[in-house]
């Protein structure tokens, strides 16, 4: 009976983690979320994506830092007296590092997302090459958001270190990309109420541990 109370409680556990950080990264992220929200309902308006892509550097990078470093902790078993206050800790402690990143991914992911929305549908090969590209980008970001979680480093070493890791463990990224895939998938697909609680975070979880697994491994 203690057994079966201590599992449920396990669990439950869990899942209040992982809502509570959804819900703060979400709250982080709210102008953009919103504006995303008005693209989906009025259509793509170039004026707002131009607004989202200035403020993805400045909120979307720090919120998304701060979810990794939480997971983090986590997944090396420290304890969290409060997920919030872990959470607006880390937002402000790597807000500089997260930023000036930022700038540099975001510039990359809109040449990227300009490049497929004018030329991917000009034949197969080109959208073939373009969602390999943003596939490959995305691992990359991925990679990069656990590395500045986890190790203290300067910017270019995490650069560097996330873009060999993209390409030197093939494995690794193949089981990202399929994590990540699936969990959109089923969020967007019948699971909606997986997007506000479970979406980001359980990314964010399930892909830092798949680092980490090869990190230990690794060393």
């Amino acid at each position: 009976m203690q057994q079966g109370l201590g599992k449920l409680f396990g669990v439950t556990d869990w899942i209040a983690r992982l809502a509570v950080a959804n819900v703060l990264w979400l709250l982080f992220n709210l102008p953009i979320v919103i504006l995303l929200l008005n693209m989906m309902v009025n259509g793509v308006n170039l004026a707002v994506s131009v607004v989202v892509m200035v403020l993805t550097p400045f909120i979307f990078f720090p919120a998304t830092t701060a979810l990794f470093a939480c997971v983090r902790d986590w997944t090396l078993d420290r304890d969290q007296h409060s997920i919030v206050r872990s959470f607006c800790r880390y937002y402000t402690g790597n807000y500089r590092k997260s930023c000036i990143s930022g700038i540099l991914l975001t510039a990359v992911w809109t040449i990227w997302g300009i490049d497929y929305y004018y030329l991917s549908s000009r034949n197969v090969v080109l959208l073939f090459a373009f969602l390999m590209f943003g596939l490959i980008l995305f691992v990359y970001t991925i990679h990069f958001f656990s590395m500045l979680a986890h190790f203290e480093m300067d910017l270019r070493m995490l650069w560097k270190n996330a873009f060999l890791l993209t390409f030197g463990r093939p494995l690794l990224t193949v089981v990202i990309s399929l994590i990540s895939f699936v969990i959109l998938y089923v969020s967007m697909n019948g699971l909606l109420f997986l997007i506000p609680f479970f979406t980001g975070s359980l990314i964010a979880f399930l892909t830092f541990s798949a680092f980490y697994r090869w990190y230990l491994n690794f060393i």
